[in-house]
Order: C-alpha cells, then sequence, then structure tokens
C-alpha cells in the first residue's frame, strides 16, 4: 500500500475542492476504501448506507459520493432531490456486478415464494426486486427477523452469506457472488504475517473467504472495526480488508498499529475500482455536476422500499 505523500499539487486541489464545495453547495462523501487525499478533504467517511444518510441530515444540493457507483445510486435512492455525482463513472463493484437484475427477476419468478435478502452492496435495479436489505453490521439481525418458515435467497454475497448462516443457524440460498479483493486473502498469507506479530489481532471483513474469517479475533464490518481497535487492548492489529481502510483507523485510533491483510502476491490489497477516484476527477466532477447518478423513478421508489423495511428494525 502506498503511503501518500502530500505535495503542491495535492494541496492545490484539495483547496480546490473545498472552494467549489461551497460554491455548488455541496457534501462530499468518502467511503473508507477511497485514497487518503479524497478521505481528507471529505465531509463525512464511512460506510455506503451511513453516508447516505449523512448526506439526508444536511442542506446540500449537491452530493459528491466518492466510492463506486452502486453507493452513488444508494446515495440517490434516499436523497431524490439531492444531484449526486461520482467522480468516476467507471469506478463499479465486481460484487455488484455478480447479480445481474434480469438474472435475478427470472429466478425471483421460478421461486415467488423465496424471501430475498440483498447485501447493500447490489444496484438500484436489483435492489428493487428483493424484500429486504442489510449490511455487513446488520445482516445478522435482518436475518434473524424473517419468519422461521421461509425460504431465503441471499444475494449477492456468498461468503457474507455462509457467515450469517454460522451466526444465525439459518440456512439461506446463496447467489454465487463474491468481492474480488475479499477473495485474494487466503489463510497461508495471513497466517504467515501472524507468526511475524504474535502480539497482533486479526480483523476481517465477512466478505472474506471462510478460511480466513476462522482465522480472525473479530469478523465485522468496517464502521465496527473502528469501534473494536478502539477498545480491544491490543497493541496490534491486521485488518483484513480492502488496504484504504487502515488510513481512517490510522487518524482515529492514535498509537496503535495496523497492518494491511497480505495476499500471496501483494503485502496489501486494493480495490482498483475504488481507487478510480482521484482529486483531480473530484475537482472535475465539481466543475461540471457531472457525471451525474439518474434513476428511474420508479425503481427508485421500489429500491427505497426494502431499505427502509431494514431502517424499521433498526440502525
Amino acid at each position: 500500500m502506498a503511503t501518500m505523500i502530500t505535495t503542491a499539487d495535492t494541496v492545490e486541489l484539495q483547496g480546490r475542492v473545498r472552494e467549489l464545495k461551497k460554491l455548488k453547495n455541496a457534501v462530499i462523501l468518502a467511503h473508507n476504501y477511497q485514497v487518503p487525499e479524497l478521505q481528507d478533504v471529505a465531509d463525512f467517511v464511512g460506510d455506503s448506507l451511513g453516508l447516505s444518510f449523512k448526506a439526508k441530515e444536511t442542506d446540500a444540493d449537491v452530493i459528491l459520493f466518492c466510492g463506486v457507483h452502486f453507493m452513488a445510486e444508494t446515495a440517490k435512492i434516499v436523497n431524490p432531490s439531492k444531484t449526486v455525482i461520482l467522480p468516476d463513472l467507471d469506478a463499479g463493484c465486481s460484487l455488484a456486478d455478480s447479480c445481474d437484475a434480469k438474472g435475478l427477476a427470472k429466478w425471483k419468478e421460478a421461486h415467488p415464494d423465496v424471501y430475498i435478502v440483498a447485501y447493500i452492496n447490489c444496484t438500484a435495479a436489483v435492489k428493487a426486486l428483493v424484500d429486504i436489505i442489510c449490511t455487513s453490521g446488520n445482516a445478522v439481525k435482518v436475518v434473524n427477523s424473517i419468519p422461521p418458515d421461509k425460504k431465503i435467497l441471499f444475494v449477492p454475497d456468498q461468503n457474507l452469506g455462509q457467515w450469517v448462516t454460522a451466526q444465525t443457524g439459518r440456512q439461506m440460498i446463496l447467489w454465487p457472488g463474491a468481492c474480488s479483493t475479499h477473495v485474494l486473502f487466503t489463510h497461508k498469507a495471513i497466517f504467515r504475517l501472524r507468526q511475524e506479530h504474535p502480539d497482533a489481532e486479526i480483523v476481517a471483513h465477512p466478505e472474506c473467504l471462510p478460511a480466513v474469517r476462522m482465522m480472525a479475533d473479530e469478523v465485522c464490518s468496517t464502521e465496527k472495526m473502528m469501534s473494536y481497535c478502539q477498545n480491544s487492548p491490543a497493541p496490534e492489529f491486521i485488518i483484513v480488508t480492502e488496504a484504504g481502510m487502515l488510513h481512517r483507523l490510522r487518524k482515529e485510533v492514535p498509537g496503535k498499529v495496523f497492518i494491511p491483510g497480505p495476499t500471496d502476491s501483494c503485502h496489501c490489497n486494493e480495490c482498483s475500482f475504488m481507487k478510480k477516484n482521484t482529486l483531480e476527477k473530484a475537482v472535475a466532477a465539481l466543475e461540471n455536476l457531472s457525471p451525474e447518478i439518474t434513476l428511474d423513478e420508479d425503481v427508485r421508489k421500489r429500491a427505497l422500499v426494502p431499505i427502509e423495511r431494514m431502517l424499521a428494525l433498526g440502525r
């Protein structure tokens, strides 16, 4: 993972982003996996759903979402009156792409009695087809809320679904999707690193493979990683998720050591989609209010229903 080196250009671009934010009455959201220089200029840094609701609490006219496409869509779903822009329209998501709305619609038609739970990491078109949304932080609560006589399809992440099954004992049909970044972490690489850092705790995201999750001292969402590392007495942590998370941890939990989880081929693991967003693209997006995220209003309204159903359980 490259260490951020602040240059005159970086400072100038960050200053320009702040100027444009005031000029356009914008709020800047940055996901935990974004490059450090975007996290540092954001009004809020966090997970995708939490950020979308942070934006809702503001009087901003424009949302600059430094994240990936499905996250910006989620922001538009819950903020229909705001202009939502994404620095790079090609910032996609392998996990969201693994569940195609047409394929899911066809499956749903063949299995009308199955209750569909969708992880937030999916497109607006998929959200519009499902019964309830979950996050990695509340997936267990959501699944536990479903009547036991209901059959469940969990989309799109089979690894998160496996973990939820283990936590709840609830058998589910799992859509065969996965995050291409999280599946690169291996038991072998993490085991080797732990031998080098015997006092470190392993904190892993549930999108990781089962063999990696089994090694972890804690399996949790990115937001839970913050509180877990703050409250744990451990001096060091091996963080098994996308490497951008370490910037926020180091800023907000000073005095502790955070080590990026390795793969077999590299010392850290970065999502190429997340890293498509840059300061230069953020400046251009604010100047032009483009690329803008737009949604068919019928799709947006139907996608909001399963989100509200989740929120009714308590965030």
